[in-house]
């Protein structure tokens, strides 16, 4: 089994490594380029946005080569008693019209209706083809067996809340897919403990190493950006993923483990609509976007980019490596684990506090130039003492000409 999780990987990572700076030129030709056209943008300067589909060729080559050479050694029966041909198919049909409606978004904007129901339709694929969560047994909702609506209600709200869920936290470089990076990997390891089927551990897999090839273009400072059609398609496979590896082997998991493994960014989600909501009093306040985000709010805390994207991470890692424990070691030790890791927050927390004088060196992550306010910019008419946040939007870097987005504090 480990080496075809290493086969998945390796061949995902190549792929999307090889093909992202390709999608870079395309994302240029076609016009599928984030323009910073408000304040809710971290970047300044426009940055290609199509970096999704690269993502998507690296699961899927790793996915079909396995899953034939698999077959091919009888290691797996996709027509068998499970039916997985089926289940496929339709997560296939799933991730392409998923697609299909985001690479339009991508390239010229569509409505947040338009999405959503691309998003309800590659449900409905992957929900007739049979994947379905099919019951949930918990200390105070016990339900083992859920009649076919309830399960069809319930697999379409958990597809939609989780694409959701990855798109709407891809809001800073790097974020939504080093997250989902976190995510894949904790599945997998719980997919393992858990004895879940050899596709499901394929599948995943694939996803972490598709996501890890990719995520060297997009951590800051970010040459590109997953788009609508990548991010929409890790919350969608994501959600699809996890019902596959649940499904028949551990019932409570089918929504608990991976619930608490995508907490940050559901969280997140559900929090965005019930602010939307009450600040707009209106259905359609809730497709309208706000900084009211997570990172929104770590960077107005004065943290940086990159620091607000590490903090994430390890809230999200936290989450991951308790439902892994919580899988392997129950309960118990898994709210141990949790608490050791509150306590140590709390009594670390002033180390993690940000107090800005203003006379900071803030160094460019392109070339290494250090902006001190003690000398200015005298050659770009900056006067002596200027702080970096008083400079003016439009200033660049004296060396390489980058925005000050691409600044950092020097340590």
């Amino acid at each position: 089994m480990w080496g075809n999780i290493a086969i998945a990987f390796i061949l995902a990572f190549v792929v999307t490594f090889v093909s992202t700076p390709y999608t870079i030129k395309i994302a240029k030709k076609i016009g599928a380029v984030d323009v910073p056209k408000d304040e809710r943008r971290a970047h300044k300067r426009a940055i290609p946005k199509f970096g999704g589909p690269a993502v998507i060729l690296g699961f899927l080559v790793s996915t079909i080569y396995l899953l034939v050479v698999l077959s091919v050694e009888h290691s797996i029966d996709l027509f068998g008693v499970q039916e997985y041909w089926k289940k496929l198919l339709g997560f296939l049909m799933g991730i392409l019209v998923i697609s299909a409606f985001c690479i339009v978004d991508d390239i010229k904007d569509i409505k947040p209706i338009t999405k959503l129901t691309g998003q309800i339709i590659g449900a409905i694929f992957v929900i007739a083809s049979g994947i379905r969560i099919e019951g949930v047994s918990l200390p105070f909702f016990n339900y083992p067996e859920i009649n076919e609506i309830t399960s069809i209600i319930i697999t379409l709200a958990w597809i939609v809340i989780v694409t959701n869920a990855i798109n709407l936290i891809d809001g800073l470089d790097g974020l939504s897919s080093g997250i989902s990076v976190i995510s894949a990997v904790s599945l997998l390891i719980i997919f393992v403990l858990n004895g879940s089927s050899l596709i499901s551990i394929v599948l995943i897999t694939a996803l972490a190493g598709a996501l890890v090839g990719f995520l060297p273009f997009n951590f800051t400072p970010a040459k590109t950006f997953l788009g609508d059609t990548g991010s929409n398609f890790l919350g969608f496979s994501l959600s699809v993923i996890s019902i596959l590896g649940s499904a028949k082997t551990y019932t409570a998991a089918v929504i608990v483990l991976p619930l608490i493994v995508l907490g940050l960014p559901i969280f997140d989600t559900i929090w965005a609509i019930i602010r939307r909501l009450i600040k707009g009093k209106s259905i359609k306040a809730v497709f309208k976007a706000d900084k009211g985000h997570l990172h929104h709010r770590l960077v107005a805390k004065g943290f940086s980019q990159k620091q607000a994207v590490l903090i994430l991470y390890g809230i999200s890692a936290t989450f991951g490596l308790f439902a892994i424990i919580l899988c392997d070691s129950g309960i118990w030790k898994a709210l141990s684990f949790l608490l050791i890791v509150i306590v140590a927050i709390i009594a670390g927390f002033k180390n993690f506090s940000v107090e800005r004088t203003g006379n900071e060196l803030y160094e460019c992550t392109q070339c290494k130039y250090i902006y001190n306010p003690k000398f200015g910019n005298e050659k770009a008419g900056i006067p002596k003492g200027t702080k970096f946040d008083d400079l003016p939007e439009n200033w660049v870097c004296p060396v390489c000409g980058e925005g000050k987005d691409m600044f950092e504090i020097h340590e």
